[in-house]
């Protein structure tokens, strides 16, 4: 019998995690895609906390208009922007099993432009 759309995203982001852990030197990036937002967190998994997170439900990316591709742009730009504050320079990107190409290549490539390492 086939997979579930979700049943496979699972299986693909579980074989991405295993080889992937963040540190206190190089954290964890990963990215979560629902329908309507995009959500981004920097993860210490040594430790276990969550250093740094945005979203496009933040007061500043939510009030501007656009589409999804577009807030996940900002996204990019404001965790990255936070990154820098804590002195945050190289992350691990985890795509959590979604595939490389649209929002979550544009949050992405927007974190690159912005100072951010991986």
């Amino acid at each position: 019998m086939a997979l579930t759309k979700h049943q496979r995203r699972t299986r693909i982001k579980m074989r991405i995690r295993k080889n992937l852990t963040g540190t206190g030197e190089i954290p964890r990036m990963s990215v979560y895609r629902s329908n309507k937002q995009i959500y981004a967190q920097i993860i210490n998994d040594l430790t276990g906390e969550t250093i740094i997170s945005a979203s496009s439900r933040e007061k500043g990316i939510a009030e501007q208009k656009g589409n999804k591709i577009e807030q996940a742009k900002l996204v990019g730009q404001a965790i990255a922007g936070k990154a820098k504050e804590k002195g945050i320079e190289a992350v691990k990107f985890d795509r959590n099993g979604y595939l490389y190409h649209g929002r979550v290549k544009s949050l992405a490539d927007a974190a690159r432009e912005n100072g951010l390492k991986f």
